[in-house]
């Protein structure tokens, strides 16, 4: 993967796992776009001009295991967040102007 602009969704990058159980989750251990030929599992996160995680793919042997999509408030604060789990359910959730569930 090149390191394009993905469907708008922003620069991909890819890390060994995330840290946190708060919404965004944060990807740790960056890896170079050739580190990930030989995993099995990795996250491909996408960043937008901010440098703000607008979403990530957990792929698991190749396939797409978990789908988190974000968006943010012009003051930086997340928005909204869609996630797709494995079995492609999705689960929207909404965030008022200080990051708070709504």
């Amino acid at each position: 993967m090149s390191s394009t602009t993905v469907e708008n969704r922003g620069t991909p990058r890819f890390f060994v796992t995330y840290t946190g159980v708060k919404l965004p989750f944060r990807l740790v251990n960056e890896l170079q776009p050739s580190e990930t030929e030989n995993r099995n599992t990795y996250f491909c996160g996408y960043f937008d001009a901010q440098d703000r995680l607008t979403g990530f793919d957990k792929l698991a042997y190749s396939e797409i295991e978990l789908r988190h999509r974000y968006e943010y408030h012009d003051n930086g604060k997340l928005r909204a967040a869609e996630i797709t789990d494995i079995d492609g359910e999705v689960t929207q959730l909404v965030f008022d102007m200080e990051g708070k569930p709504a």
